[in-house]
Parts: structure tokens; sequence; C-alpha cells
């Protein structure tokens, strides 16, 4: 949606910016010019990201963190800084997640998906205001989800994650509001997204875990993403089928709670069988030695595209499209009512 360069570049940190959704966000702000702090825990593909800005336009540096660490956050905050000058943008999407039935999960599992897909973005944005409320200017976005609304089974502990990221940014931004700061908060709601974290999540279902359909492309979340940093909106859903979950949610709870014990556990299987013994990445990073890249393994059930996402950020264009279309049909009839 917006690959323009910026004049002054702009100087943005990434967490999560090793594979996934992040990755495909740092290489959209590198087609912008941007100044990036890349921010994640695996070498190889924070290495493999950084080439990627750079070969888009961009520059970037390669700050291995753990985000449930607040002083390891701080130091790559301070070590951007000290690299490209004061941060504009910041974006908090570094997650981690375990696929079990809560009667199965582990203390020690809650705690660390909890202290990385939530405390992970408290953290970042405490670093981030502490830089931008004395400029009084920056933007953070938080990278959510429609599991933000409407949570689904097994994955108890990242759907609280993301209710709590929400509460957390309303919160805040009300505190912002009120000391009339120009610091902006937005959250990004994103759908079912083709991502290496099925492949690397923790998992004790019996088949290999999936997104549930329908799968958008991590392209489509980072032009989103480069959007918003444009043109300021509190919250921006992705997918129509996002748009939907929450709105019905808001109605008709009980119901999404029936529909998702019948649906929720073969939604997110496939038909093939797990490996009990596979790695994973709740403790340790699987991209130390291997970059996995933007896209997981099911590019030929993503969606490279979102109708509704172009519709809601093209308000101008569809009031155009529509006024034409009336206009149309009105005439149309017009005509019509002349040749009877």
């Amino acid at each position: 949606m917006n690959s323009v360069k910026t004049a002054q570049p702009e100087v943005v940190v990434i967490t999560g910016a090793s594979a996934g959704v992040g990755r495909a966000v740092a290489r959209a702000f590198g087609k912008r010019g941007a100044h990036i702090g890349l921010l994640a825990r695996g070498q190889e593909g924070l290495e493999a990201a950084r080439r990627e800005v750079e070969e888009e336009g961009g520059k970037a540096i390669a700050i291995p963190t753990d985000v449930a660490d607040p002083a390891q956050v701080e130091a790559a905050a301070e070590q951007v800084e000290k690299t490209f000058g004061p941060i504009d943008v910041w974006v908090n999407d570094a997650m981690a997640s375990v696929f079990s039935p809560f009667k199965e999960m582990k203390p020690e599992e809650f705690k660390r998906v909890t202290e990385v897909a939530y405390l992970g973005f408290v953290y970042g944005t405490m670093s981030a205001l502490k830089r931008m409320l004395p400029r009084d200017s920056g933007k953070i976005i938080q990278i959510g989800s429609a599991l933000a609304y409407r949570s689904i089974p097994l994955q108890s502990a990242y759907c609280g994650a993301k209710h709590a990221i929400m509460g957390f940014t309303d919160s805040l931004r009300c505190e912002l509001l009120h000391d009339k700061s120009n610091v902006k908060l937005t959250m990004v709601q994103l759908p079912a997204v083709n991502t290496p974290q099925f492949g690397w999540v923790k998992s004790r279902l019996p088949r290999k875990p999936q997104p549930v359909p329908p799968i958008y492309q991590p392209e489509v979340i980072a032009d989103a993403v480069t959007w918003v940093t444009d043109h300021h909106r509190r919250e921006l859903f992705i997918g129509l089928d996002t748009a939907v979950i929450i709105q019905g949610n808001k109605f008709l709870p009980a119901l999404g709670d029936w529909y998702l014990s019948k649906t929720g556990y073969k939604s997110q299987q496939t038909s093939e069988p797990a490996d009990p013994d596979r790695s994973n990445n709740v403790w340790q990073p699987l991209d130390q030695q291997r970059d996995y890249g933007a896209h997981g393994t099911f590019d030929k059930k993503a969606r490279g595209t979102s109708w509704q996402l172009w519709a809601d950020t093209h308000p101008g264009w569809l009031s155009l499209i529509g006024a034409a279309g009336l206009a149309s049909i009105t005439g149309g009839i017009a005509l019509a009512r002349k040749l009877r």
C-alpha cells in the first residue's frame, strides 16, 4: 500500500523481526528507506532480515533481544538511537505460543508465553515512550489479533496475552489523551497468517498445527502496518473474517463458544500426524543457525490481498465507486422509464 520512501529516513524498531510478520514488516519499511532496529532472539534470522532491508534500500542493525527481559529491550532501544537517532516508530510483534489443552499446560509454559506475547509488548512500549514522550512525537503499533476479542480453544495463554495487550493499550491511550500527548497508539488486529510459527510452536496436538482459514500472507499485514504509520487509526482490522468475528462476538458470544467447541480443534490442525519429538522455540530460538523467512508452509492456501482492508483504507475510492454504481442504477431506471 505504501512503499514510497519518506523525505527523512524514519527510525523504526521492530520486535519479532527475524521471521513471519515482523520480517515482512521490516522489508516493507526497508522499501521506504527506513533505518531499522531489528529485535529478535535468532541470529541467523536477524542477519537475513538485515540483508533484505538493505537490499530494499533501507538500513538496519540486528540486535539479538529476548523481549521478556526489559533490560535487554531497553539496551536495544539505546543502541538503535545511538546508531540511527530518535525512534519514530516502534512495532511490537514478538510472540510465543503453545498449542495445548489448558488442562495439560505447565505453569512455566504459560508464564513464558505471557512474558513474551504480553509483557514483551509492555516493555517495548515502555522503552518507546521513554524516548517519544519528551519529544512529544512518535507512533507505537501493537500487532494484535482477532483473538484479542474472540478466544479460541488450545491457545489459552496466547489468547490471554492478546486480550491483555488490548486492555493495556486502551488504558495507556486514555492517559496519553489526558496528557494531550502527540504520541499515537494503534492496535492492528490480524487474521490467520502464513508464518513459520506453526512449524516451530510447541504443540501437544496429535496432528500438525495450522492457522485457522482463511489465511493471509504476511505481506498483507506489512502493508497495513506501513499504511497505519502514515494514516493514524485507533485500531485497524485486517480481513473480512476478522471484522465479522470481532463484531459478531459483541452480540453472540455464547454462540461463538458453542461453535468453537465444535470446530476449534479440527480447524487448527492439518491432516498430517505431528512429530512428538520436534523442536520448538518457546525457550530457545530455532533460527540461530537457519533462516526461516517470512512465510510458513501454507503458501498455496494463503491470500495475497484483503478486499476488506483495501475498502477500509480507501474510503474515498469506495465512495466514488458507490456513487458511480448508484448513478448507473438511477440512469438505467430513468432510461427504462423513457423506453416504456
